[in-house]
């Protein structure tokens, strides 16, 4: 086989995860983008480490040890993820990233967005109308 089809394979794989990455507002959805990045790496990884090895006569196979590295790194990316999701997810009810953006407490943003009686009607909470009011 040559080497063109898994490349173009990884590069289609690794472009579809970038705009997942981009492009998606919940956060599990960009933590499976980048497992799909991860994975298009470790195509490349293989395919570079066969054709290498036939053309050099090479037995060392680093390409799939450095493979099997990546795919331990990912998995452990992957539950250190998911566990910081869920907590935000629990903390927040949303993983919408767009609602995620101000994490600190206290963090208000600009007064030139926010009026006081909200945009969607609804009445703001007792804190916010002191300081609306204030």
């Amino acid at each position: 086989m040559h080497l063109v089809y898994p490349a173009v394979l990884a590069a289609l794989l690794f472009c579809t995860g970038l705009y997942g990455v981009l492009a998606r507002r919940n956060a599990i959805l960009v933590l499976m983008s980048v497992e799909l990045m991860l994975n298009a790496v470790n195509l490349n990884l293989v395919a570079f480490d066969v054709w290498l090895s036939r053309t050099a006569e090479d037995k060392l196979h680093s390409g799939q040890a450095l493979t099997l590295f990546t795919i331990a790194i990912a998995a452990a990316e992957i539950g250190i993820g998911l566990a910081i999701v869920l907590a935000v997810y629990r903390a927040r009810g949303t993983s919408d990233i767009d609602k995620l953006r101000d994490t600190a407490e206290g963090h208000e943003t600009d007064g030139a967005d926010s009026d006081p009686a909200g945009s969607d009607g609804t009445e703001p909470p007792a804190a916010e109308k002191a300081e609306a009011t204030a």
